[in-house]
């Protein structure tokens, strides 16, 4: 489920912030499921539990994730919402970047072939 990179330059809470955004975003967690506790998810990964609780913490100011007072945290029911906010953020910077290139002179095959490229290899990337 998370996993930890003690090599990454960033703190450990933000990586499973990250961790748990995406599996939310990619539909692996789905709406009102539940995270596992903090402490379970503390002794899993061999990590104090602050760090849960301030990564769980959060994820619950950005929406992702909700509280339910004694019984856990849970995957936020607008997470659709927000992958599809995302979404939008994502064809706007698409957009921006087309802006960009026909500026500079690429043409549209050059700019559609690069992208299918990059695509590719971060479908590769991905699923290694």
């Amino acid at each position: 489920m998370i996993q930890i990179d003690y090599q990454d330059r960033r703190p450990i809470y933000q990586q499973i912030m990250e961790s748990v955004e995406d599996m939310a975003l990619r539909g692996i967690l789905g709406p009102n499921e539940k995270l596992p506790a903090v402490r379970s998810l503390a002794m899993e990964l061999a990590i104090n539990p602050n760090t849960i609780q301030r990564a769980y913490q959060e994820l619950e100011k950005m929406g992702i994730i909700y509280t339910v007072q004694g019984k856990g945290c849970f995957i936020a029911p607008t997470i659709k919402e927000l992958q599809e906010q995302r979404k939008a953020d994502l064809w706007k910077i698409l957009e921006e970047l087309a802006c960009r290139a026909m500026l500079l002179g690429i043409s549209e095959e050059l700019f559609c072939n690069r992208c299918q490229q990059i695509f590719r290899q971060q479908k590769e990337v991905l699923s290694s």
